[in-house]
């Protein structure tokens, strides 16, 4: 079995906001000891008293979370300046947390530690990570998604599903905060691993429309993009757009091999000069791309779809559990609408499951079923997990 139960609380006092929280779960569990949580919230609380009342409450607890920019939950659907827990136990699962520090200069390394922690308790291998690492850590200093994904991948096999999203801060890309059991961290790669009887699936969902010809990169070196089939990556942009810059509205599809699967990469600053634009993520020279155009609608109809993909793969007869991660860039172009994108989950579902989730500074997920992890931006995931 699995139970899962939330909690969530718009109070902005965090004492208040937290005993809300607590006093739900509590009732929810009705004398059940949780193993593990998972614990989202805004930038503003005091995230050292929250997590104290957490494990004065649950000493043993194996706790991870991050701070976030946005939050959503099955009890108050999407919020901000919100805090929200989810809490898990299983009699034929194993659960375990992990940290590493240093994940900005240190990510393999930080990785591996990370694992270690985690698995050196369980006693059957694991099956499913969830991380919530940093992304700013001070100043606007940040971490490399792509590198922490690297590091996991290397600890766990590169098969190994990874999930989850880096940590926000409200978009003042100032400082993030990490949760592990009673710390709050600003640089650091929690982890918290399943193995045992756990059953999962996950599927993913963006809703851009890539258009015109897809076109290969020529010159690149990391996230700065140079040249698309030997012209600069301004001029390629200005073929589909014009004389406007590229923006968040107007992100990269990046093809894996041969396959119509694609992860998605956002322009955040362009030299004139070079006519290179520098990216929110990796862009592999040889890579196929296109420019991809938004339409608000389909935006939010991604959420569903990636809902309806990972149902559709789910193992179990019903999933006890949803977690989803969203990109913050798809809550700040939707606006007011961002509320939809929990809204039609919520309404997929044939009855009652626990949802908790949080919008993200960049999302792991895999691309397909049984693939590889990626890192992405402007994507919508969804996570499934139960025992039935």
């Amino acid at each position: 079995m699995l139970k899962v139960v939330v909690g969530h609380s718009e109070d902005p006092d965090s004492q208040d906001a937290i005993a809300e929280v607590l006093e739900h779960c509590l009732s929810d569990l009705d004398g059940v000891i949780p193993q593990a949580g998972i614990l989202f919230a805004a930038i503003d609380f005091d995230h050292a008293l929250i997590v104290k009342e957490i494990n004065q409450v649950f000493p043993k607890i194996e706790l991870i979370g991050c701070t976030t920019d946005g939050e959503a939950s099955s009890v108050l659907g999407f919020q901000q300046d919100s805090l929200t827990l989810m809490l898990l136990y299983s009699d034929n699962v194993e659960i375990y947390a992990g940290v590493g520090y240093g994940a900005k200069d240190n990510p393999l390394e930080a990785a591996k530690q990370a694992v270690q922690q985690a698995t050196e308790k369980s006693t059957n291998s694991a099956k499913l990570c969830i991380t919530v690492p940093a992304s700013y850590i001070e100043d606007g200093s940040t971490t490399n998604g792509e590198l922490i994904l690297q590091g996991l991948k290397l600890a766990l096999g590169s098969e190994m599903p990874i999930l989850g999203g880096t940590a926000g801060d409200q978009f003042r890309f100032t400082k993030t905060y990490q949760f592990f059991r009673n710390e709050v961290l600003t640089d650091a790669l929690p982890v918290l691993i399943f193995s045992g009887d756990i059953k999962f699936s996950y599927g993913i969902g963006c809703g851009w429309e890539p258009i015109g010809r897809k076109s290969i990169v020529t010159k690149s070196q990391e996230t700065v993009l140079y040249e698309i089939e030997g012209i600069t990556a301004l001029a390629y942009y200005e073929r589909y757009l014009g004389d406007r810059p590229p923006t968040a509205e107007h992100p990269l599809a990046v093809y894996e091999g041969d396959s119509d699967r694609y992860y998605m990469r956002v322009p955040n600053t362009y030299d004139v000069e070079t006519g290179s634009i520098n990216f929110l993520g990796n862009v592999p020279e040889q890579a196929t791309v296109q420019v991809t155009d938004i339409s608000r609608d389909d935006v939010i109809a991604a959420s569903e779809t990636s809902f309806k993909n990972a149902l559709a793969n789910y193992p179990g007869t019903q999933p006890e559990a949803v977690l989803i991660f969203s990109c913050c860039c798809r809550r700040w172009l939707l606006g007011t609408r961002a509320k939809e994108e929990y809204q039609l989950v919520k309404n997929a579902l044939r009855e009652e499951v626990p949802i908790c989730g949080f919008y993200t500074y960049g999302e792991f997920a895999p691309l397909e079923p049984h693939g590889s992890s990626y890192y992405h931006q402007e994507t919508f995931v969804t996570l499934l997990l139960g025992t039935k």
